[in-house]
């Protein structure tokens, strides 16, 4: 008889909850499963007295830590899509309401960020009262590869970095780690991968007064590390600040610098109408609350997979990425210059009158 191994691993030792992401052979991807688990576990122990605060991880193929989480089921998404399968629109409210659960946690939430922390991985760990970063950390939001854009809170939090950092992640999806993760406001602090073991086995030995005594512990174990961009920091805001993609593109490809072209050269490989339509989802995120952007992020994942029946620029780069693994999406239009702002524009209108919308109750 086979027996089922729980994707998500909950357990309390001493004074805390601790939750394990069990499914190393697919980088813990979220399922819908999943995305349900975590919130059972958190809606649980928000509510249980003995429970002072909660650690989470990831799991890789020779056991604990090594992979935080790559983000959600690209696959699933793919067949939902493809298929009109319902639990897509299941899976994209329920992981933007646990997203919104966790910044808003009433208990400290320490996220072990060991390894690749890509998509709905940031989403699970960018609400954390601690983010925790090793010198394994590969941190990105690489959607526009998949002709999807930043979700998961990814238009509050990326907007939310220092100048036009966030434009720049949000728009090339490049990876970072630990130091940049620490300059930019996305993660706390450093922990030296061979430390993860003793904290984490500590957190659930040890006597705390109270929550904050559990994350000021596991806080006193940090370590500052350098950030990698720093040289290049004031090209980021030079660029990502001009007022279009089209303005973006043209001006790195006349720059004069190996960094400009070669970042040039990454925009021009992405979804270009997605390029649009994320920019203007940092801009417009950056006067939201978290509340209100996780509203229009719900509203523009909708028409990333209705807006074009059969013609879904997610459904096409995820094909390409994982399904095919052609890596030659057709995006439509081929071209940044060849966007329309009207089909731009059209992903910012709500599919829902305000009181029907799935994320209503978010405050």
């Amino acid at each position: 008889m086979t027996q089922m191994v729980a994707e998500v691993v909950t357990e309390v030792r001493g004074q805390v909850g601790f939750i394990t992401l069990n499914r190393p052979r697919a980088l813990n991807a979220l399922s819908l499963g999943m995305v349900r688990d975590l919130m059972a576990a958190l809606l649980a122990w928000q509510d249980d007295a003995s429970v002072q605060a909660v650690a989470i991880r990831g799991s890789n193929k020779e056991g604990p830590f090594g992979a935080f989480c790559a983000g959600g089921d690209i696959r699933f998404l793919h067949q939902a899509g493809s298929q009109g399968n319902p639990q897509i629109e299941d899976f994209f409210s329920e992981e933007y309401a646990l997203n919104h659960l966790i910044h808003n946690y009433r208990k400290p939430y320490i996220a072990f960020m060991d390894g690749i922390v890509m998509g709905g991985g940031m989403g699970i760990s960018q609400g954390a009262a601690l983010r925790i970063v090793t010198e394994r950390t590969k941190m990105a939001m690489p959607e526009t590869a998949i002709g999807l854009f930043p979700d998961v809170g990814g238009g509050y939090f990326l907007s939310r970095c220092p100048g036009h950092v966030g434009e720049w992640l949000a728009l090339t999806g490049d990876a970072i780690g630990a130091g940049d993760a620490i300059a930019f406001g996305l993660a706390d602090g450093c922990l030296a991968v061979d430390q993860q073991a003793p904290l984490w086995d500590a957190l659930g030995t040890q006597a705390f007064a109270d929550g904050a005594a559990v994350k000021a512990f596991a806080a006193s174990q940090l370590v500052a590390v350098s950030a990698d961009t720093a040289s290049v920091r004031g090209q980021i805001d030079q660029y990502f600040s001009l007022d279009s993609v089209a303005a973006i593109v043209a001006a790195l490809e006349a720059a004069d610098s190996d960094w400009a072209r070669a970042t040039a050269a990454t925009l021009r490989k992405r979804s270009p109408l997605m390029l649009h339509v994320v920019l203007e989802q940092v801009r417009r995120a950056r006067g939201m609350g978290l509340a209100d952007d996780l509203r229009m992020e719900r509203d523009m994942v909708r028409h990333c997979f209705y807006l074009r029946p059969g013609a879904s620029e997610t459904v096409e780069g995820i094909r390409a990425l994982a399904v095919d693994k052609d890596h030659a999406p057709r995006w439509n239009p081929a071209r940044i210059e060849e966007v329309q702002p009207a089909l731009v524009a059209s992903f910012f209108d709500s599919p829902w009158p305000a009181h029907a919308h799935p994320l209503a109750a978010l405050r």
